[in-house]
């Protein structure tokens, strides 16, 4: 196949100063001693996207990918290696980052435009389209100033891809506007990848990954780790989120949920929510708590239609009769969306003494919809009719699920649909 996009060697390095007046002592230094540290944002990068691709790229927060994003794009340069591109590009990176506040939208087209190499001419063939697209009625033609922000990325984005590029470079750019409008991106997306365009895509949506991407590639700390096809390669990008990536060798890896030692705690390889709340006399306390995929691997992703399991160790820290452990899942605006506890599920534990500790495990199959959501779990009980919570951790881990196919709703029904042209008419 015929490449599009050759990187190789790439190398980006940053000067970090302790202090601002170090940059100054550097440059003025006599023996231009160092008062800097280097740091490598990208580290020796090399791989080529074929023309016609949907490629990927994952990673972590700080891997890396918009800064490799920013260099292909020519926003930023490198400091050391080659990049070369053979087609025209549109880039959804910084949305609406080359708009003058003063200017209407529609001369914000046409200075954006021109910015990326076309014609007043051309402009004028596409300005329909972008109109159309960006949906903002007459502010069209009132100063940029005066929009809304979701206004103002409709039109921005309007702009960046109804310019019929032949790479369409992404970095989480489609989750702009409300869900009407991210339902017109994700088509126009659907339609740049059935034309045979190349799309190079950073998200943190692994089912757009799922859906859009041919390949992936991950990085992490500035380094290539590994490529290949969507499903492995999200399952390395897991493994990294929690530190059980092995670079020397991944494919033997061995589930956290029985290598993890006695000082190691499962929740320390989670992402945790620096906001929770949590209440309770603490005669019983929540040590630990996880969520493990269907590969038993410790995690914060899960596939849609595969089971999981959510986990927590518990302290007593007293002599307690029939304790209640439960679990909750709420969704970004706080919606309790299901749930569900040991004496909902009859399955008791008559008394339990002081010192000891209680490994729970909820196992359950995923019908949740693609996105993001938030756990909660708690351990109480009711003491002569009492209700007496223990401790209690709200929205405390989030829940990230990936899904190929989203029905309407919180949660698939996973019908099976069957349809009948034996009463057609003739």
């Amino acid at each position: 196949m015929t490449s599009i996009i050759d990187v190789k060697d790439l190398t980006k390095i940053y000067k970090l100063y302790a202090n601002p007046s170090d940059r100054l002592k550097e440059s003025l230094h006599p023996l231009k001693k160092s008062y800097h540290k280097e740091f490598f944002a990208l580290n020796n990068l090399t791989f080529h996207i074929n023309k016609g691709e949907s490629v990927g790229i994952i990673g972590k927060n700080g891997s890396g990918k918009s800064t490799l994003l920013k260099i292909i794009t020519g926003v930023l340069s490198s400091t050391t290696g080659d990049v070369k591109v053979h087609g025209k590009i549109s880039a959804l990176l910084e949305l609406g980052a080359g708009f003058n506040p003063e200017f209407s939208g529609i001369e914000n087209v046409y200075l954006n435009g021109t910015m990326m190499g076309f014609s007043k001419e051309e402009m004028n063939n596409k300005l329909e389209d972008i109109i159309q697209f960006a949906d903002i009625g007459d502010f069209i033609y009132q100063p940029v100033k005066t929009y809304s922000s979701g206004m103002f990325v409709r039109l921005a984005f309007a702009v960046a891809i109804n310019v019929e590029p032949e790479i369409l470079i992404v970095d989480e750019a489609l989750s702009v506007g409300d869900i009407f409008f991210q339902a017109k991106c994700f088509k126009k997306f659907s339609e740049f990848k059935e034309q045979g365009k190349t799309i190079l895509f950073v998200t943190h949506d692994m089912s757009s990954i799922m859906k859009y991407c041919e390949r992936v590639i991950v990085m992490n700390e500035g380094k290539i780790v590994e490529e290949g096809p969507p499903g492995p390669m999200i399952d390395v990008y897991k493994k990294i989120l929690v530190g059980m990536y092995d670079v020397k060798d991944n494919s033997k890896s061995v589930s956290p949920e029985h290598t993890l030692y006695d000082n190691d705690t499962w929740k320390d390889k989670l992402n945790i929510n620096p906001g929770y709340s949590e209440y309770g006399n603490k005669r019983a306390e929540i040590l630990d708590f996880a969520i493990f995929d269907h590969n038993n691997d410790l995690t914060n992703v899960v596939l849609k239609g595969k089971p999981f399991k959510i986990k927590m160790k518990v302290q007593f820290n007293d002599q307690l009769s029939e304790p209640i452990f439960a679990f909750s899942i709420k969704d970004a605006r706080g919606t309790e969306i299901t749930g569900t506890n040991t004496m909902l599920e009859s399955v008791n534990i008559d008394k339990v003494v002081a010192g000891g500790i209680c490994e729970v495990s909820f196992k359950q199959n995923n019908d949740l919809q693609g996105g993001d959501y938030l756990i909660s779990l708690g351990c109480t009980c009711y003491e002569e009719n009492d209700f007496t919570v223990f401790h209690r951790l709200y929205d405390i881990m989030n829940l990230h699920v990936i899904s190929n196919k989203n029905s309407v709703g919180f949660f698939d029904m996973n019908s099976t649909i069957l349809i009948s042209d034996s009463e057609r008419k003739r």
